[in-house]
């Protein structure tokens, strides 16, 4: 039925013709995808300095592209000039572009492993803050890094392209869903329901953005506005459980999965509500009484290590479990295929409907070939121009760590690619942290193992990251009819628009804000997180305040067994599904250094759609994604203007501040005596 479903889908499209590579790529998808990627970059960069939770967006790319260009041909043929018809082909390239460059925001590290090599959140850590464990922030060496190490990644897995989709067959569900998206977007009952999503996503657009200028105005000084509403009392708010208004995370609550959510709330209610207040008892015995609550060496470093070490244990978890997995599947596809081959002839004849599908993707998969020869010299010339390039920025990871990740990172990419395909998990970041703790731990910490760590976190990502982008989107090609020359064009135009503009994202926010505070608007947690796994490696465990050690032991292993029992369940449990109700270790961890505030509002996000579902679950389906889009499109892009009356000194004129009783009396004693 499903391959008879996908047959159905080509039929509306019969009298269509497929444009040939060159006519995919037009100045209009070029112009309407640079604009949508500067919206995107923008957007991904704040949900990275504020908690590191980055939903998919590519929902929201294909639909914006869509609604932009057909906003546009339908206006010029009202206007009597009638220009090119807009393909699904064209639809596909724009998604790819839009989601190349916002994935170079998320790889790029500006709220993560280069944002941890700052001094300022060194001096956060007490540790390891010297001149050669950190380094000065500057737009020069950051866009010569990103662009000698983001377009490798794009050559180490051109030539497997065939190989993962053709006769592995492999999945990539997110590649497929917007496939999906797309071919229903140009059938004619697709466009009448793509013009309602584009309202709904206006309406919830132009709210959002509204009310995120309505809150400005009671922003005036610190702890003043909406998003420190004490919601559940002054003593709740004190431990990070309030709810902030926040339609950003309401929208990405909506897009999440309900696991993710509930485990946030749950790893805030553990940390925040249980083992930090335990700890905080322990102040004067464990720890000096006399330190700051930002010391590491204090109860921060207990929240800053335990969530590392789940991290790790998940991480971990997953790349090895995702390695047994690859080399389970290519066995079992080996066997298969000869097992298969004596079997061939009796089956020769059976070729129905059901393969003309395949047969036609097939032949215009395989239409526009990407020389294998391009890919490895490209990769080749590629690598050494970054080990250069990166040594010279980096002298303290020096040019044989840089080629020795290079010489790992193929292997890596097309595990995380394979994996990518059968799960629509990537583990790029997992696979980045392994290797920080790898190099911090080589180079050590007298010889700037912490920025040699982070570095080399850095080119791995790029590689692992951008390898798994670039096999979803030959999917989404594959099923839409793309030509794949026209699919890595528009990947690589949209990793050079990341690289140009995720730096100059970042220096707004920097010039802006303060960025890695831990009690401002910005927290960038996952700064202090990696630069506190580099120095974990680079200094060993004696870094750790007392007991710390056997609290990470524990949650390290924690992760592990959550893990564990999760895929047991999976496998051997199927009537009642209780795999669902397994918390994700890495949504547990996340809390614990920034408290429960957001992870409220992302389950307000999920009641909303889990109500929704109650109520009309294809309505649901079909304006939810569009709904939480338009919330976190229109309060990210209300960050614009907020930034720049920041920067011109232009500031809110009312603090709205909630005291308690007591301290309320305090203050009124106080200016009527004055």
């Amino acid at each position: 039925m499903e391959e008879e479903g996908k047959a159905k889908g080509e039929e509306a499209f019969r009298n269509t013709r497929v444009p040939p590579w060159t006519k995919q790529i037009t100045v209009r998808s070029v112009v309407t995808s640079f604009v949508l990627s500067v919206v995107f970059n923008f957007i991904v960069c704040k949900l990275n300095f504020t908690t590191g939770i980055i939903p998919s967006l590519n929902v929201a790319a294909g639909l914006l592209g869509f609604a932009l260009i057909k906003s546009y041909t339908t206006l010029l043929s009202n206007c009597g000039l009638l220009g090119e018809p807009f393909t699904r082909q064209e639809n596909t390239v724009i998604q790819t572009f839009v989601v190349a460059a916002s994935g170079i925001a998320f790889s790029s590290g500006m709220g993560s492993y280069l944002l941890g090599m700052s001094p300022y959140i060194g001096a956060q850590l007490n540790g390891g803050n010297t001149p050669i464990n950190t380094k000065g922030l500057s737009l020069g060496w950051m866009f010569a890094f990103l662009f000698v190490v983001s377009f490798v990644g794009l050559f180490s897995i051109v030539p497997l392209r065939k190989l993962m989709i053709l006769k592995y067959k492999l999945t990539y569900p997110s590649g497929t869903a917007t496939a999906l998206l797309v071919n229903s977007l140009h059938t004619p009952k697709g466009a009448k329901l793509a013009k309602k999503q584009v309202a709904v996503l206006f309406k919830s657009f132009s709210g959002s953005f509204v009310f995120g200028f309505f809150q400005w105005f009671f922003t005036a000084g610190d702890d003043c506005g909406f998003s420190s509403f004490p919601t559940f009392g002054l003593k709740a708010y004190s431990k990070m459980f309030y709810f902030d208004f926040s339609p950003t995370y309401v929208g990405v609550g909506m897009i999440c999965p309900y696991v993710i959510n509930a485990s946030l709330l749950l790893g805030a209610v553990i940390s925040w509500g249980i083992l930090w207040p335990w700890i905080e008892h322990k102040k004067g015995i464990w720890y000096s009484a006399d330190l700051p609550t930002s010391s590491l060496n204090g109860v921060q470093g207990y929240r800053i290590f335990t969530a590392i070490a789940m991290m790790l244990g998940d991480g971990l978890y997953h790349c090895i479990i995702m390695l047994l997995r690859v080399a389970y599947s290519l066995i079992s596809q080996y066997i298969q295929k000869k097992e298969s081959s004596s079997a061939n002839h009796e089956d020769a004849d059976q070729n129905t409907s059901d393969d003309l599908d395949s047969q036609l993707r097939t032949e215009y998969f395989s239409k526009d070939q990407i020389p294998s020869w391009v890919a490895f010299s490209g990769y080749i010339v590629l690598a050494v121009i970054s080990i250069i390039t990166v040594s010279h920025i980096f002298p303290q990871l020096k040019w044989y760590h840089v080629l020795i990740t290079y010489l790992i990172a193929p292997v890596l990419a097309f595990c995380n690619a394979y994996g990518c395909g059968l799960t629509d998990w990537s583990l790029a970041s997992n696979y980045g942290k392994v290797a920080i703790i790898i190099f911090s731990s080589w180079v050590g910490l007298e010889n700037g193992g912490i920025i040699a760590g982070l570095a080399s976190c850095g080119v791995m990502m790029s590689i692992v990251s951008t390898a798994s982008d670039l096999m979803q989107d030959f999917k989404t090609g594959y099923l839409t009819l793309a030509s794949p020359r026209s699919m890595f064009a528009s990947q690589v135009l949209g990793t050079f628009t990341g690289c140009l503009v995720s730096p100059l994202m970042f220096w707004f926010f920097h010039k802006a804000y303060t960025l890695g505070d831990p009690q401002g608007s910005y927290p960038a947690p996952y700064g202090e997180v990696y630069r506190g796994m580099a120095l974990l490696g680079a200094k060993g465990f004696s870094s750790l305040p007392q007991h710390c050690l056997q609290l990470a032991i524990i949650f390290f292993f924690s992760a592990m067994l959550i893990n564990i029992v999760h895929d047991l369940l999976l496998h051997y449990e199927t009537r009642y599904k209780l795999h669902r109700f397994v918390p994700n270790p890495m949504a547990l961890a996340i809390p614990f250094y920034l408290g429960g505030y957001f992870a409220i509002d992302m389950c307000i996000g999920s009641l909303i759609l889990f109500l929704w579902e109650k109520r009309n679950k294809q309505k649901a389906n079909d304006f939810g994604p569009v709904l939480a889009s338009g919330l976190i499109c229109g309060d990210s892009l209300w960050s614009v203007p907020a930034a720049i009356l920041s920067l011109a000194g232009v500031n809110p004129p009312i603090c709205m501040k909630f005291l308690s009783s007591a301290m309320n009396k305090r203050v009124d004693t106080f200016l009527n005596g004055v």
